[in-house]
Order: structure tokens, then sequence, then C-alpha cells
């Protein structure tokens, strides 16, 4: 018996190709715009997330810093204050048994140990003690200045008593009797030639700041960064208070987020 061949004539594959090729480029018309949109909100997604942390971890620091220590360059771009691991009250009246060890702000020799009122807050040897921080301007009362200023480093702590590596005389004492202390200077700086924001710490506590500063240890917060912005406002509620006002901008493939933060700071020093 003989059996005719059968099969797809050449006409009859071109247009099955032909007619594939049109439904193909329908579908793909209706799939590109949710696709691409899908992978826009990723990268938004993502930059957000990088700038909402690196925003995040300056205003966690920012509420940490000693009153009146935070200062800001003129281009903007750089903020720096001294970091706080706490804080506490000193002995500015011995007992009614006449015990007690004061901190002495007459005699010119100055004081090598003093005690604390209350709970003793953290403190290692290294860290600086701050006494009535005014801020710039306030001669003896700036802990930014190189010599005559507010700061004099631990040697030790006990329970109940803090010591000196050397004596101090603390040039002005504050009402409430307070001081604070101070772990190490930080600087947040944008370098907007690389487009990165870096956390600078652990260097010298200088009177001039420096954009960037020398020395320390330094980690990257945040990468693809277009734009930064920091400004401080010290001068809010009766000086009280300040506020730092920080803007980022992250740029990946085009797309562009700006994120803005403020922080309320205290002043109250």
């Amino acid at each position: 018996m003989r059996h005719r061949a059968r099969g797809f004539t050449l006409v009859e594959a071109v247009i099955v190709i032909a007619i594939a090729g049109i439904v193909s480029a329908m579908v793909a018309v209706f799939i590109k715009r949710p696709v691409e949109g899908y992978f826009d909100a990723t990268r938004r997604a993502e930059l957000t997330d990088a700038a909402d942390t690196a925003l995040r971890r300056l205003a966690r620091d920012l509420r940490l810093a000693l009153p009146n220590s935070i200062r800001v360059d003129p281009t903007g771009r750089f903020i720096e204050f001294l970091l706080t691991t706490g804080g506490g009250r000193y002995r500015a009246e011995v007992t009614s048994a006449g015990t007690g060890n004061t901190l002495d702000f007459v005699t010119a020799a100055g004081d090598t140990s003093f005690d604390v009122i209350g709970t003793m807050p953290t403190i290692s040897a290294g860290n600086q003690i701050v006494v009535f921080n005014l801020g710039s301007g306030f001669t003896g009362s700036d802990a930014w200045q190189a010599g005559g200023n507010n700061r004099a480093t631990v040697a030790s702590a006990t329970a109940t008593t803090v010591t000196l590596t050397a004596a101090k005389l603390f040039p002005l004492e504050s009402p409430a009797s307070r001081f604070h202390v101070v772990e190490h200077a930080v600087t947040y700086a944008c370098d907007l030639s690389s487009g990165v924001l870096r956390r600078h710490w652990n260097y010298g506590i200088a009177a001039a700041q420096a954009t960037p500063p020398t020395g320390g240890s330094n980690a990257l917060l945040a990468t693809r960064v277009t734009g930064c912005a920091f400004a401080y406002d010290s001068n809010e509620l009766l000086a009280r208070y300040g506020i730092v006002t920080a803007n980022l901008a992250m740029t990946i493939e085009g797309e562009t987020v700006n994120l803005q933060a403020q922080v309320h700071v205290s002043n109250t020093p």
C-alpha cells in the first residue's frame, strides 16, 4: 500500500513564524512597562534603604553629641561633633560631716580627682571629662579649644571617684554641677568626587575643623552619593536645643532619591 507524505510547506512555515513574531511583539509591548516598573521600584527601594540607614546612623550619633560641640564646614559637606558616652554630677559641696571629694574650681593648681553624685557613668581610661561646654566663642568653655579648655583626660574611675591623668583647673563651674564624658571626635564626610559618605572617628581633637580629619578610623556608609548638605541651627527654643538638617541624594542608573532628616539636639551644658 502506498501512503502520501504529509508535512508543512515552506509557505505554511513562513506564515507561522510571522504570526508568532506578531504575537510575541504584542506580548512584549504589554509586559515591558510592568517589568520596567518593577526594576525602577527595586532601584528606588535600594537607594532609599541605603540613604535611610546612613541618616539614621547620623541621627543616633548626634543625639549623643556633647552639647554645643556640633560644627559644620562652610561647604556643608562635613559635620563634626564630640561623641559622649554619658554624664553625671560632680560633688560641689562636702557632706554635713565635712567629708567628700569635691571638684575644685578655685585652687590655681587644679584638681586631680572628684566624687560623682549618683550612678557612675560609663568611663574608660583615656576618655575626656568636659564641664559646662558653651561652644565656639566662649573662651574657657569651648571643648574644641587647644589650650585653656574645659577638657581633662581620665586616668581611672571607681564606683564613686574619677581620677584625672593630670591636675586640671576647669575655667567655669556648671550651675547644675554636671559633667559629660567624651569618647572621641566624629566627622561625617561627603566626598562627591568619588560619590561616597564616610564616618571618621577616634582622631585628635583640634581647634580647627579638618575636612576630612586625618588619623583615627573611618568606615564607608554610602556609595552612589550625588548630593549632600548638612546645616546646623544652634538657636532653637532659647538656645536650649539645636536642629541639624541633613540632605542626602543618591543615584543609580538614572534613578535618584533625595532624603532629608532633621535631628533635635540638646544644647544644655
